[in-house]
Protein backbone atom coordinates (compact mmCIF):
# COMPACT_ATOMS: atom_id res chain seq x y z
CA UNK A 1 0.00 0.00 0.00
CA UNK A 2 1.03 3.55 -1.21
CA UNK A 3 1.97 6.00 1.68
CA UNK A 4 -0.22 8.16 0.75
CA UNK A 5 -3.31 6.11 0.36
CA UNK A 6 -2.56 4.64 3.77
CA UNK A 7 -2.72 7.97 5.54
CA UNK A 8 -6.03 8.77 3.64
CA UNK A 9 -7.32 5.65 4.79
CA UNK A 10 -6.47 6.46 8.16
CA UNK A 11 -7.76 10.08 7.56
CA UNK A 12 -11.09 8.52 6.96
CA UNK A 13 -10.75 6.17 9.64
CA UNK A 14 -10.28 9.10 12.02
CA UNK A 15 -12.88 10.84 10.79
CA UNK A 16 -15.59 7.94 11.15
CA UNK A 17 -13.91 7.12 14.54
CA UNK A 18 -15.04 10.85 15.90
CA UNK A 19 -18.57 10.46 13.80
CA UNK A 20 -19.47 7.38 15.80
CA UNK A 21 -17.66 8.51 19.25
CA UNK A 22 -19.91 11.92 18.70
CA UNK A 23 -23.05 10.25 18.17
CA UNK A 24 -22.33 8.31 21.01
CA UNK A 25 -21.85 11.16 23.49
CA UNK A 26 -25.06 12.58 22.05
CA UNK A 27 -26.86 9.55 23.26
CA UNK A 28 -25.68 8.15 26.31
CA UNK A 29 -23.75 11.48 28.11
CA UNK A 30 -26.37 14.16 26.58
CA UNK A 31 -28.91 11.67 26.68
CA UNK A 32 -30.41 12.74 23.37
CA UNK A 33 -32.59 9.75 22.02
CA UNK A 34 -31.97 8.84 18.68
CA UNK A 35 -34.76 9.12 16.46
CA UNK A 36 -35.36 6.29 13.12
CA UNK A 37 -33.09 8.26 10.52
CA UNK A 38 -30.16 8.68 13.18
CA UNK A 39 -30.36 5.18 14.13
CA UNK A 40 -30.68 4.54 10.14
CA UNK A 41 -27.23 6.79 9.66
CA UNK A 42 -25.50 5.13 12.78
CA UNK A 43 -25.97 1.59 10.92
CA UNK A 44 -23.80 3.23 7.71
CA UNK A 45 -21.19 5.01 10.07
CA UNK A 46 -20.49 2.59 12.68
CA UNK A 47 -19.10 -0.30 10.63
CA UNK A 48 -16.83 1.96 9.00
CA UNK A 49 -14.74 2.41 11.70
CA UNK A 50 -14.10 -1.55 12.04
CA UNK A 51 -13.57 -1.90 8.34
CA UNK A 52 -11.09 1.48 7.92
CA UNK A 53 -9.52 -0.05 10.41
CA UNK A 54 -8.96 -3.50 9.40
CA UNK A 55 -8.21 -2.47 6.06
CA UNK A 56 -5.04 0.04 7.39
CA UNK A 57 -3.94 -3.08 9.34
CA UNK A 58 -3.87 -5.84 6.88
CA UNK A 59 -2.77 -2.87 4.16
CA UNK A 60 -5.49 -4.04 1.88
CA UNK A 61 -7.42 -0.35 0.13
CA UNK A 62 -9.98 -2.65 -1.16
CA UNK A 63 -11.82 -1.09 1.90
CA UNK A 64 -11.94 1.28 0.23
CA UNK A 65 -14.55 -0.07 -1.76
CA UNK A 66 -16.97 -0.90 1.23
CA UNK A 67 -16.88 2.45 2.77
CA UNK A 68 -17.27 4.29 -0.58
CA UNK A 69 -21.07 2.68 -0.53
CA UNK A 70 -21.31 2.98 2.97
CA UNK A 71 -20.25 6.56 3.39
CA UNK A 72 -22.83 7.79 -0.17
CA UNK A 73 -26.02 5.65 1.30
CA UNK A 74 -25.23 7.10 4.67
CA UNK A 75 -24.63 10.85 3.20
CA UNK A 76 -28.25 10.38 1.09
CA UNK A 77 -30.06 9.31 3.97
CA UNK A 78 -28.13 12.21 6.30
CA UNK A 79 -29.16 14.81 3.66
CA UNK A 80 -32.84 13.33 3.15
CA UNK A 81 -33.05 13.76 7.48
CA UNK A 82 -31.20 17.28 7.84
CA UNK A 83 -33.85 18.32 4.71
CA UNK A 84 -36.91 16.98 6.62
CA UNK A 85 -35.43 19.37 9.65
CA UNK A 86 -34.97 22.71 7.70
CA UNK A 87 -37.74 22.69 4.88
CA UNK A 88 -40.91 23.68 5.58
CA UNK A 89 -42.27 21.68 3.19
CA UNK A 90 -40.63 18.61 3.66
CA UNK A 91 -41.75 19.02 7.29
CA UNK A 92 -45.36 18.72 6.37
CA UNK A 93 -44.76 15.06 4.24
CA UNK A 94 -42.29 13.57 6.80
CA UNK A 95 -42.96 9.98 7.95
CA UNK A 96 -43.75 9.07 11.52
CA UNK A 97 -40.53 8.59 13.22
CA UNK A 98 -42.11 7.17 16.38
CA UNK A 99 -41.40 8.71 19.41
CA UNK A 100 -38.63 10.85 18.32
CA UNK A 101 -39.92 12.93 16.11
CA UNK A 102 -37.15 13.20 13.11
CA UNK A 103 -37.95 16.79 12.16
CA UNK A 104 -37.18 17.38 15.79
CA UNK A 105 -33.26 19.18 16.00
CA UNK A 106 -31.35 18.58 19.51
CA UNK A 107 -29.06 20.93 18.44
CA UNK A 108 -28.97 23.61 16.07
CA UNK A 109 -25.56 25.44 15.90
CA UNK A 110 -25.52 28.63 14.16
CA UNK A 111 -28.89 28.16 12.90
CA UNK A 112 -27.99 25.66 10.62
CA UNK A 113 -25.10 22.39 11.98
CA UNK A 114 -27.82 20.13 13.17
CA UNK A 115 -26.95 16.42 14.30
CA UNK A 116 -27.74 15.28 10.76
CA UNK A 117 -25.61 17.75 9.37
CA UNK A 118 -22.80 16.94 11.10
CA UNK A 119 -23.25 13.42 9.77
CA UNK A 120 -23.48 14.18 6.56
CA UNK A 121 -20.12 16.09 6.69
CA UNK A 122 -18.82 13.15 8.20
CA UNK A 123 -20.09 10.70 5.52
CA UNK A 124 -18.90 13.29 2.46
CA UNK A 125 -15.56 13.37 3.73
CA UNK A 126 -15.48 9.72 3.99
CA UNK A 127 -17.11 9.31 0.55
CA UNK A 128 -14.14 11.37 -1.19
CA UNK A 129 -11.33 10.41 0.65
CA UNK A 130 -12.60 6.86 -0.53
CA UNK A 131 -13.05 7.89 -4.16
CA UNK A 132 -9.74 9.37 -3.83
CA UNK A 133 -7.73 6.17 -2.54
CA UNK A 134 -9.86 4.32 -5.06
CA UNK A 135 -8.76 6.33 -8.08
CA UNK A 136 -4.90 6.05 -6.91
CA UNK A 137 -5.77 2.18 -7.01
CA UNK A 138 -6.51 2.39 -10.07
CA UNK A 139 -3.08 4.64 -11.15
CA UNK A 140 -0.88 2.17 -9.82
Amino acid sequence: MKKINENLMIFAWIVALVATLGSLYFSEVRMYEPCKLCWVQRIFMYPMVIILFIGIAIKDTKAVYYTTVLSLIGFIISTYHYSIQKVDALQQSAPSCGQVTCTGAYIDWLGFVTIPFLAGIAFLIIFITSIIVWKKMKEE
